[in-house]
């Protein structure tokens, strides 16, 4: 039985609000006209289901709240969100032209699912089942790749209204303001409908399961955390989160084993149609090993404050940003089990942020799209505490710099310093600045509180 809204009427602002969402949604049909693929038909097609995922997105939140006012507010942004990723739809990169639209076309020669075990593509099972499932469908593989990645654009706007709601459970606007961020957010616009890339599918995944971790549900936390796995290697970067939650007591240690039932589950269907467990395994291995060569690909992490053209001891130089990794993922598990009666879900909310920034930031190999999970749990942190805005700023600008440089075939802010030239910088200081930022909030979150110092003086 559903909830009915308040009875008051909506307003005159709200009305105008959800109207010019609704009229932001019809002229989307106008871009979806003008689409280079594809006949009338393909082209309604492409509109439907962008109105469909539309709908879906504002059901989601209007769920939550029984103030039509706030609905009708929610058309607006939302509309806008989807009116941005229809301009994006023809757009095609080199990933897409080079390894997507080849990877489908091989599927489709194929049989579709029936070559879910022949050795296509570098990603992992679970991201092929839809590029199978695309091959299958009479339409342009372009589209239907990027209205995958806008769905879970969706999924993770979701993930961080819930996040935000698990953490401000009386404050109902902060979780739809999170909502609106994150699906208009830069790096989410251009990483699925521009880009063609899918990290809002594992980073939405992981929003989702850090939510039912704080909120008392560890067995479906850690088993999508599993899923989320499955999908993208970059959920590496905040899996030791996990061991801090069973280091503070959030979780017992049985739990953790849903994490390997859920990438099983997820797995199953590629060994079900034949593909051998050693390929499906296998994948992350081989990620790996093509990373080597240079230390740094267009992302901004610490490597970047090497010069240009600079050859260091490739050997060397990775394995101090692998220790440096361990290092700072071994200090924040014991900061948190030592100071475990501090640690509340703000504090582990700004243990993950540590982790998305950190992690990527000291490891080498790491690509320009490698921060997008720092991108939305900054997102959703200053959600949760406005006060933190410029951590945020900075992730952001610092990833949408990275992007800018891949995407327009050039950097963006060279600088020259000393003789040297330093192509990405600018960026490097950014994320380190909002590292810092991100590590003092910690250690500010974990320090004693004032109620609690003034009464241990008393006892004392």
């Amino acid at each position: 039985m559903s909830i009915p809204l308040q009875g008051k009427k909506p307003s005159l602002p709200a009305r105008l609000w959800g109207g010019a969402g609704f009229a932001l949604l019809l002229l989307a049909l106008a871009p979806v006209l003008r689409l280079e693929q594809g006949g009338a038909g393909v082209k309604l097609c492409v509109y439907v289901l962008i109105l469909l995922l539309a709908v879906g997105a504002l059901c989601l939140p209007a769920a939550q709240v029984r103030d039509p006012d706030r609905v009708l507010r929610l058309i607006f942004p939302i509309a806008l969100a989807f009116f941005l990723r229809v301009l994006m739809l023809d757009h095609q990169t080199a990933d897409y032209q080079d390894f997507l639209s080849r990877w489908v076309a091989a599927f489709r020669d194929n049989g579709g699912f029936a070559a879910i075990k022949l050795p296509i593509g570098n990603y992992n099972a679970p991201y092929l089942y839809f590029l199978a499932a695309i091959s299958c469908l009479p339409m342009p593989d372009l589209y239907m790749i990027k209205l995958v990645s806008i769905l879970f654009d969706v999924v993770l706007a979701w993930g961080g209204m819930r996040l935000v709601r698990t953490l401000c459970p009386g404050r109902s606007v902060r979780p739809l303001f999170c909502f609106c961020v994150l699906l208009l957010l830069p790096t989410a616009l251009l990483n699925g409908a521009f880009w063609g890339q899918c990290d809002s599918l594992y980073s939405g995944l992981v929003l989702h399961a850090l939510a039912c971790a704080l909120d008392g549900r560890p067995c479906l936390s850690a088993a999508l955390l599993g899923v989320a796995f499955s999908f993208k290697l970059q959920t590496i970067f905040l899996v030791p989160l996990w061991g801090a939650l069973w280091l503070t007591g959030r979780m017992k240690f049985r739990h953790l084993f849903c994490f390997p039932a859920g990438y099983g589950a997820a797995i199953l269907p590629a060994l079900l149609l034949g593909k051998p467990l050693e390929d499906i395994l296998g994948v992350y291995l081989g990620q790996t090993a093509e990373g080597a060569g240079t230390l740094c690909y267009n992302a901004a992490s610490m490597y970047a404050f090497l010069p240009y053209g600079a050859e260091p001891n490739e050997r060397i130089g990775a394995l101090l940003g692998i220790a440096a990794a361990f290092l700072l993922v071994l200090a924040l598990l014991a900061g948190l089990f030592f100071l475990r009666e501090r640690a509340d879900s703000q504090v582990l909310l700004a243990a993950a942020l540590v982790m998305a920034i950190g992690v990527p930031f000291l490891l080498p190999y790491m690509h320009d799209r490698y921060f997008f999970l720092a991108d939305v749990l900054a997102a959703a942190w200053t959600c949760v505490l406005p006060r933190h805005i410029p951590c945020a700023v900075m992730v952001e600008l610092s990833s949408l710099l990275a992007y800018c440089n891949y995407l327009r075939g050039r950097y963006s802010l060279v600088l020259y310093l000393g003789g040297h030239t330093f192509v990405m910088l600018t960026e490097a200081l950014l994320m380190l600045c909002a590292l810092i930022w991100a590590v003092s909030a910690l250690f500010g979150a974990l320090g004693p509180k004032p109620g609690l110092s003034a009464q241990m003086g008393k006892d004392s």
